[in-house]
């Protein structure tokens, strides 16, 4: 079985389709700061500057790597506005839309599983 940015055997795309459709969406989520660009999305459109802030430390070059990614796999669409200088901003497209309901289950199981902090009570 072949699973890799270049794409999935033919032969695993058709005899197990199942974890074919698994191995595709953890394909599209691949990514250390996907996750919380589509979290950081999910309510309104930001720009380049807030998903930076949002994120921490990520350097440019990582956050626009990921970017473009979920951009090619028409998770996030990108928006130029023809200013001075150019105003950028990302947003959800509907399939991006369609990813939330995953996170929103994995928020739902790190909440019950996770660590939790330690209370200062005592």
């Amino acid at each position: 079985m072949r699973v890799c940015n270049e794409g999935f055997d033919k032969e695993f795309m058709d005899e197990k389709r199942d974890m074919y459709a698994i191995a595709f969406t953890q394909n599209v989520l691949s990514g250390r700061w996907k996750y919380f660009i589509l979290w950081y999305l999910k309510g309104e459109n930001r720009r380049y500057t807030n998903i930076k802030k949002f994120l921490g430390g990520l350097s440019q070059g990582s956050l626009t790597m990921q970017l473009k990614e979920l951009e090619n796999d028409g998770v996030i669409k990108r928006d130029v506005y023809p200013e001075v200088p150019p105003r950028v901003e990302y947003s959800l497209t509907d399939k991006g839309i369609k990813l939330l309901p995953i996170l929103e289950k994995m928020e739902d199981f790190g909440k019950e599983y996770g660590e939790k902090p330690e209370s200062d009570e005592g």
